[in-house]
């Protein structure tokens, strides 16, 4: 985030739906930490006990939580009934990110079929196939590839030196960061069992990102074998990510880096992966499990239990995997 630009309490306030106690004019400049925090930065706090650390930091503004609401301050306080998601609100209009010029750099190669609007930018060495349609406020950042017939939606920001593959389909604001490969395609092979040697399975499917996702950097993800590949509304997907063909992945899930999916797993919305979650092929995890860092789930298994977080491999209850290890602690001093 490089361009910062300056805005009022009030016009803070205003953005993130936050009610003012003190000078909505003073003028801010940044986000920090309360640590780390200067003259013109907003911080937040969203836990009563580090208030007096908020309210003594050298920061211009506070937003906090409605437990604030009787204190008496020297700089004003944005109260709100979640201010770390107000905080978060608030770093997008003071960062509203790197200004942009629309245009095609004139080192970039775009089909004379290609389909780009009047406002799209196009950075230096970009290669855009034939067909492929790119919609309005979207930027293609250096050294990518587009490729043919592949529609990336509004107002997306594409990273460089990232692969689009022919066909993918990506919605709105979608955000892809460099080193990405998206499309490519899936682990498939037959073995011919007279002779042990493989032959390519057909890897002709879609890949469908829907809008308001995120992708992370050196994340890739497949396209389906014959049919599609679907990452749902507003899923974060962090770097070094793995997803393999056919998977379908729901609406807002989280996944961290080093995840590895394997082929036609159904992950339901609102679930959260951990870091180095291994997932068999087939295994389906159900509407809002949450799955530990390094968890292994076997395939055509499946984890149900809204709420409920797993651990381990194969994955289980962090209570009931608990258990298990403190037994097996208890029976290895007694050896």
């Amino acid at each position: 985030m490089t361009l910062v630009r300056a805005r009022s309490v009030k016009e803070v306030a205003e953005f993130v739906q936050a009610r003012v106690l003190g000078d909505g004019t003073v003028q801010l400049t940044g986000i920090a930490s309360v640590q780390s925090a200067g003259p013109g930065d907003l911080i937040f706090v969203d836990d009563q006990k580090h208030l007096q650390s908020a309210l003594k930091s050298h920061a211009s503004a506070v937003i906090t939580g409605d437990f604030a609401a009787g204190r008496t301050s020297s700089k004003p306080l944005l109260l709100v009934t979640q201010p770390r998601l107000a905080f978060a609100s608030a770093a997008q209009l003071l960062y509203p990110g790197r200004e942009q010029k629309p245009g095609i750099h004139p080192s970039a190669i775009v089909h004379p079929s290609a389909r780009l609007a009047s406002d799209v930018t196009v950075e230096a060495r970009v290669v855009i196939g034939e067909g492929a349609d790119i919609a309005v406020g979207t930027r293609i950042g250096a050294g990518s590839v587009i490729g043919a017939k592949a529609i990336i939606g509004r107002n997306c920001n594409l990273y460089p030196n990232l692969t689009v593959y022919p066909g993918v389909r990506l919605g709105d604001r979608v955000i892809v960061h460099s080193g990405a490969v998206l499309g490519s395609d899936g682990f498939g092979y037959v073995r011919d069992q007279a002779t042990g040697h493989y032959e390519k399975f057909p890897q002709v499917g879609r890949l469908e990102i829907e809008d308001d996702v995120e992708i992370g950097a050196n994340t890739t993800i497949d396209r389906g074998a014959l049919d599609v590949t679907r990452i749902g509304r507003g899923t974060k997907i962090d770097n070094l990510v793995h997803i393999a063909h056919n998977c379908q992945i729901g609406e807002d899930v989280v996944i961290a880096a080093q995840t590895g999916l394997s082929g036609s797993i159904t992950i339901e919305k609102n679930v959260v992966l951990g870091g180095q979650v291994g997932i068999g092929e087939h295994a389906r995890i159900e509407e809002g499990v949450m799955l530990g860092g390094q968890g292994g789930v076997l395939p055509n298994k499946i984890l149900r239990g809204k709420g409920i977080a797993f651990w381990g491999t194969p994955a289980k209850p962090v209570r009931e995997y608990l258990k298990e290890l403190a037994t097996l602690a208890r029976l290895a001093k007694k050896e």
